[in-house]
């Protein structure tokens, strides 16, 4: 079993690397945990297609929420594309109708990290997970904003220090992280 964490921007690349990363395999179960589109959202709908379209014909697809579910259901062999844990929180606060109380938006989400990261430790299966990397700009002007863009952060940095490789897609460029130290194994450059 290998797990692969693949981050990025908007339109970064990081999802069609995803997908070249899994592109030898015969059977493939593709995890879209973000909302179904729905009536007169033709731009989501469209992204939707775009990445349908993409995909092998013998892919398959599992529209969920439940990605901690996904990944322990899946045995050995198995391989899952898990695209996208941005749309995967959004639709966990969603569910939970917490964006106006940001306490109860951060308790649902931290418990949805531990569910994700203890799933993605005993899962059987090969997994590819894409993430946005957020937080790389502006403070976000609302508090549900900051709430999302803050766990985010948390839920990526508890996905790559479980998984077994970690890379960044930059303007189509991917950054293999996988040897990169993380936070309390960094060089202190002498400093102390």
């Amino acid at each position: 079993m290998t797990t692969v964490l693949v981050l990025g921007g908007a339109r970064s690349g990081k999802s069609a690397y995803a997908e070249r990363l899994l592109a030898g395999r015969e059977a493939v179960t593709y995890v879209a945990p973000g909302p179904v589109p729905g009536h007169g959202d033709t731009e989501w709908a469209a992204r939707v297609r775009a990445h349908r379209t993409r995909r092998p014909a013998a892919w398959t697809t599992l529209e969920t929420a439940d990605v901690p579910g996904a990944l322990a259901d899946a045995g050995p062999g198995d391989a899952l594309l898990v695209d996208c844990l941005g749309t995967w929180l959004t639709r966990l606060v969603d569910d939970a109708r917490a964006w106006d109380d940001a306490g109860r938006a951060r308790a649902e989400i931290g418990a949805g990290i531990r569910r994700l990261v203890a799933s993605v430790e005993q899962t059987r299966a090969d997994v590819v997970l894409v993430s946005n990397e957020v937080g790389s700009g502006v403070v976000p002007a609302t508090p549900s904003g900051r709430v999302f863009r803050d766990g985010l952060g948390r839920a990526n940095a508890a996905v790559a220090d479980v998984a077994d490789h970690a890379a960044l897609v930059v303007a189509g460029r991917v950054l293999d992280l996988t040897g990169v130290p993380r936070l309390d194994d960094a060089p202190r450059f002498g400093l102390s």
